[in-house]
């Protein structure tokens, strides 16, 4: 029997590409290759009778070339402050295994290096978002300067997309770290984008 579930909240991801990063357009990555921190915090959500309000999950994704073209090698981390329910739940979403979006974001990772259960603190605060992994990585991206109007920058409908049917907020990486798995990432001033999520099984 197919199991209920859905989660919202807010996610964003940092990468090494120029922004705004031309992957999501499925060009090749601005340095050849992309490294790319997502981080997703839950607001509210369930799987079947688990609740998993305001967890956090992310991945570390290597692309070793066009994002559409090659497979990626993940790592994969959840927050530790999880039960063991909540963490089998967050499994079965965020490998694809319970289907909806996550499953075919997924279906272009070919190796997955690890999945680590570690202290995580995520924050959203106005037009910066960060994410601390203890030990692991820290990541800190604010949106550029106001668009036309004063409004924000934002791409949609792009075909290789985190969050679909949400505008993505174009930003840049006040830092990026991030140390596992015999990867060493450092930069600053890179491609990052924000915006809410909602996945749910389908």
């Amino acid at each position: 029997m197919t199991q209920a579930w859905k989660i919202n909240g807010t996610y964003f991801e940092a990468c090494n590409c120029d922004a705004a990063c031309p992957c999501i357009f499925l060009s090749d990555p601005t340095e050849g290759e992309c490294t790319v921190l997502v981080a997703w915090h839950i607001d509210e959500g369930n799987f079947d009778a688990v609740r998993l309000d305001n967890l956090n999950v992310a991945l570390a994704v290597f692309s070793p070339g066009n994002m559409a073209a090659v497979k990626w090698t993940a790592a994969v981390y959840f927050d530790d402050s999880a039960s063991e329910s909540q963490k089998e739940a967050l499994m079965k979403i965020f490998t694809g295994q319970a289907g909806g979006h996550p499953g075919r974001l997924v279906s272009h990772i070919g190796d997955v290096l690890g999945v680590s259960s570690l202290p995580m603190t995520y924050q959203a605060e106005g037009k910066r978002r960060s994410l601390k992994i203890e030990g692991v990585a820290e990541a800190e991206i604010e949106a550029l300067a106001t668009g036309q109007g004063g409004a924000d920058i934002t791409v949609e409908n792009h075909p290789l997309c985190i969050a679909p049917g949400y505008k993505a907020v174009v930003s840049q990486s006040k830092q990026v770290t991030y140390q596992d798995h015999g990867y060493d990432w450092q930069f600053t001033g890179k491609n990052g984008f924000y915006s809410p999520f909602v996945y749910q099984g389908e």
